[in-house]
């Protein structure tokens, strides 16, 4: 007893818990991080992955020879390298056999192995396992001294610190992992591109612009379309952090009686198909989609989601610009190249570090594989020269054999043969003897001499061990280049869109084309079709027409007041064209009916010139005044002695304005002298002493000026004598310039 409380006090530490706790807790940060989370750059794997790969080789896993059960591969994997849960290991082979998570397949996976709907495999005793062609790169020069081993973890055999890494493995086929307080995350990306990359970088020292010039953007094995913007896909290459923005592929497919359906094609990487399905049938039945009717999930071994619209007269582009801002058909992959440099050492790396230390890697391999056949060289040719003699002399040899004691000795002091040469003549079989024959024996000789020379030269010139590895680089990009089946680019490359307003009242309106009347009293219709014959049109007693406007039902009508103020009225919402329409006043808050100064489409891009009755004016972008309120956008502040006068488009590349008084003064002067203002009084366009402001007109100087005589257009020769300064008060219009003083 009094042993045991000895024992047990010699135990106890005396420390702070503080810093017992901190050195622990360090500990087991930085096994999750060198030991589970964060791949290696040089092969690109985490020791779970590269332990499957290396007991897959033990088991003679190649890929032209038959494949084994997984349990049997899982088995090995945790019996001897990996002693964790078996259902860990087991995932970790699934993955990288399934080609809708792993760009180029380390494993060719035999029976059921998920799919891209999230199933799970099926268990390991069904499912068979065997080597690609990428993971034997991988693995080529193992057995050649590449790299260093370590002991397993009980210490009955070794394993591989790294693999030789002959693929560009970590950027090829991307990784993620999250350890403590830091984490990875990298993209698959096409293995021609990067080699096409590393071809440029042993030629020169690129930039990072001009290495992701090459490297567009990741190459996700579900495909789908990078709509990230060039600079900052570059910007994220530089810094090894950023993100991308992915989008579904889809095109439209016509049915009959002008219907039409969506089809996707290819989805985001990493999005489940399944729950896909049921996040769009969530938010049909939220009615938080109105533009989509059904979905359907029409997929066989290749992706089809059949989306069905509301309407045909929903636009696609629409319906599909809401779907990609309420659901995975569009997605952000975030990058962070947080990867182990050296296999010790943390830290996040640009896109062009990552490739300089994979290269750097090839080269160390490449030099430690020279200096393992070049030993083994010599040994042979050690052996060759013993042979030589041996068939020179082969009656002495053999009676040294029969009849010596110790013929190793022997040997030795007859023909001053080395400890290697005698051993080797020894272990010869008898049969072997008749074989010997002087031509075959130098042949060889001069074979491996040449090639001793050869391996001498390359370990000792840098400059030949980066022609050697850049043939290497040139081999993968033949077998794994766009050119082939495999390495074909499956994510295109597609510009960023541009930001689009999703109106869902206007899109689900039936698109037909219209014309608008409106009178002088302010009444309002719209009749079906363009190019009436308007002749027939009937009005009230003492009231005639004022506007004629060709639109869409999809159109949003611009009205401008008197007041100052836009008012804007949907196209779809007009009275139809019977009988003589309905007041304008019972759609917007005009103070009364004939309160109209102006009315036009609306288009969000262009740019309007309002002005008021006495002379002042200002240019006014369209996107600044839509209302969205009955009582409409206070934009030009008028006075109690004047009214807003007029309301005009200012079409791209009108460059001057034309304005004419009430006092039969016209005045030109360029439209640079105008501000462009959200809203206020203006300047004054024209000075205007008996009178007030008729009408105005932009134009481009260089087409020059015309307005409108009888039913035809007057163009003016020469526009110079009316051209000034605004605010100027002008001078009388050409002769038979009309008498109502209108451009138009």
């Amino acid at each position: 007893m009094a042993q045991n409380i000895q024992s047990a006090e010699s135990q106890i530490i005396d420390q702070p818990f503080g810093e017992l706790l901190s050195d622990r807790y360090l500990s087991y940060a930085l096994s999750t991080i060198m030991s589970r989370s964060l791949p290696d750059v040089r092969d690109g794997m985490k020791p779970a992955h590269r332990r499957l790969m290396f007991a897959m080789m033990q088991l003679k896993l190649n890929p032209e020879l038959a494949p084994k059960k997984c349990a049997r591969v899982v088995g090995d994997v945790i019996g001897k390298y990996h002693p964790h849960g078996d259902q860990s290991v087991y995932d970790a082979l699934v993955r990288l056999a399934q080609d809708f998570a792993v760009r180029y397949p380390l494993i060719d996976g035999q029976g059921n192995f998920g799919n891209i709907d999230g199933d799970n495999a099926a268990a390991m005793r069904y499912t068979e396992a065997r080597l690609t062609d990428v993971a034997l790169l991988l693995l080529d020069g193992l057995d050649e001294n590449a790299v260093d081993f370590r002991p397993t973890y009980d210490g009955s055999e070794e394993e591989p610190i790294v693999l030789p890494g002959g693929f560009p493995n970590l950027l090829a086929n991307g990784s993620s992992g999250i350890a403590v307080g830091m984490a990875t995350n990298i993209p698959p990306h096409n293995a021609g591109e990067l080699c096409e990359a590393m071809e440029l970088m042993l030629e020169k020292d690129p930039s990072d612009a001009e290495v992701s010039a090459i490297v567009k953007g990741p190459d996700f094995p579900t495909g789908g379309i990078l709509v990230e913007d060039p600079e900052s896909v570059a910007l994220s290459y530089a810094t090894g952090k950023g993100s991308f923005r992915i989008r579904a592929r889809w095109e439209k497919e016509e049915l009959k009686q002008g219907l039409y359906q969506i089809v996707v094609t290819e989805i985001p990487y990493q999005v489940q198909k399944s729950k896909l399905v049921e996040r769009l049938a969530e938010l049909i039945n939220a009615r938080k989609l109105p533009m989509l009717e059904d979905v359907r999930d029409e997929s066989a071994e290749d992706v089809r989601l059949v989306l069905v619209p509301k309407s045909r007269n929903v636009e696609p582009e629409l319906l599909m610009e809401a779907l990609f801002r309420n659901s995975d058909l569009e997605t952000r992959f975030a990058l962070n190249m947080n990867v182990l440099d050296g296999g010790l050492v943390p830290r996040v790396m640009s896109l062009k570090e990552v490739l300089r230390a994979w290269l750097d890697h090839q080269q160390e391999v490449l030099v430690r594989r020279s200096r393992h056949r070049l030993e083994k060289v010599l040994h042979r040719l050690e052996v060759l020269a013993g042979y030589l003699v041996v068939y020179l002399n082969l009656d002495e040899v053999i009676r040294i054999v029969r009849e010596e004691d110790e013929p190793k000795q022997a040997l030795m002091d007859a023909f001053g043969l080395t400890e290697v040469q005698a051993d080797a003549v020894l272990n010869m079989r008898l049969r072997s003897l008749r074989k010997l024959e002087e031509m075959e024996i130098r042949t060889e000789h001069d074979k491996l001499a040449a090639e001793r020379d050869e391996l001498i030269k390359l370990i000792d010139s840098e400059a030949r061990q980066w022609t050697r590895i850049k043939k290497q680089v040139q081999d993968i990009k033949k077998r794994f280049g766009q050119e082939t089946e495999l390495g074909a680019r499956r994510t295109t490359i597609g510009k960023a869109p541009a930001p689009v307003t999703v109106d869902l009242d206007a899109a689900l309106i039936e698109k037909e084309p219209i014309t608008i009347l409106c009178s002088e009293k302010g009444w309002i219709k719209a009749m079906k079709g363009h190019g009436q014959n308007l002749v027939d049109v009937k009005y009230k007693d003492g009231d005639r027409a004022r506007f004629v406007i060709e639109a869409q039902t999809t159109d949003k009508l611009l009205v401008f007041g008197t007041n100052g103020r836009f008012y804007t009225v949907g196209c779809d919402k007009l009275p139809p064209g019977r009988g003589f329409g309905e007041p304008l006043r019972l759609m917007v808050d005009l103070p009364n009916e004939s309160d109209i100064a102006s009315m036009t489409l609306y288009d969000p891009g262009m740019r309007l010139l309002v002005a008021s009755s006495d002379g002042y004016g200002f240019i006014v972008k369209a996107a600044d005044i839509l209302a969205q309120t009955r009582s409409g956008k206070q934009v030009l502040n008028v006075t109690a002695k004047a009214e807003a006068a007029l309301c005009k488009p200012v079409p791209p590349g009108h460059d001057h304005l034309a304005v004419i008084g009430t006092n039969r003064k016209m005045l030109v002067f360029s439209l640079a002298e105008l501000p462009e203002m959200g809203r206020g009084k203006g300047v004054i366009l024209q000075k205007l002493r008996d009178g007030i402001l008729a009408d105005a007109k932009s134009f481009n100087m260089t087409e020059g000026f015309e307005y409108r005589y009888g039913s035809g257009m007057t163009k003016v020769d020469d526009i110079t004598p009316w051209v000034g300064k605004r605010a100027s008060a002008g001078r009388l219009p050409p002769n038979g310039f009309p008498k109502n003083n209108k451009f138009d």
